[in-house]
């Protein structure tokens, strides 16, 4: 079974997992793919019939080896993707994901593989999402969350999530990207709010931003 649907299933339920060790469940994949939950059980039912997910029912839904290997495959031609538009086509950061939603599926792999090459093979995408290799193989940072880092930590900005384009425009305008070092100077008391050094700016970040940010561990 290879459709666009069960592509953009297996893809949702690897992201669920990619950065965190808690299995996604079908009220949570309906959540993530904008679905009815119905609509969502269906198809999982579908996808365990052919071998790319196992799921009891009430359960969680995870992948099998099947799954995981289209899973990633369809992650790095996402990916590829994004930073082809990024660096090639003057794209910014929080554009790209619905673009490459539409070209992930029409690309051939021969020309997914001659846009890799172009670029130079890279080994993360423009929020710092690592891009599987040809051959399946993911090399994942070691990372801690922003929100969960302790007080003096520092460290390089590996990873942003690029779920909301409007907190990847904030963040850009408060000159948080990849590669920023940020220092966790402590939590502001009573509203929740993280503050942390970027160079010579102190930067106060709500909970929001504190769970979508990864520094280097």
């Amino acid at each position: 079974m290879q459709s666009t649907a069960a592509e953009d299933y297996v893809k949702a339920i690897y992201h669920h997992t990619e950065w965190q060790p808690e299995p996604i469940t079908p009220s949570q994949l309906a959540s993530r793919l904008g679905l009815a939950n119905s609509t969502v059980t269906e198809m999982v039912k579908k996808l365990a019939a052919a071998g790319l997910v196992r799921h009891r029912p009430y359960g969680a839904v995870e992948l099998t080896d099947d799954g995981r290997a289209l899973a990633v495959r369809q992650v790095r031609r996402h990916r590829v993707v994004e930073t082809w538009l990024v660096e090639r086509h003057g794209y910014d950061w929080d554009e790209v994901h619905d673009e490459a939603e539409i070209l992930e599926h029409a690309l051939s792999d021969r020309l997914l593989d001659s846009i890799a090459r172009s670029l130079g093979d890279p080994e993360r995408d423009p929020h710092g999402d690592p891009i599987p290799a040809a051959d399946g193989t993911v090399r994942r940072p070691d990372a801690v969350l922003l929100a969960d880092a302790e007080v003096g930590h520092a460290g390089a900005v590996v990873r942003i999530s690029d779920a909301d384009p409007a907190m990847l425009r904030f963040l850009a305008g408060a000159g948080v990207a990849l590669d920023a070092r940020l220092t966790v100077l402590g939590q502001k008391p009573y509203s929740g709010s993280i503050q942390v050094r970027s160079g010579s700016t102190t930067i106060d970040v709500g909970p929001d931003v504190a769970q979508a940010i990864w520094l280097a561990a």
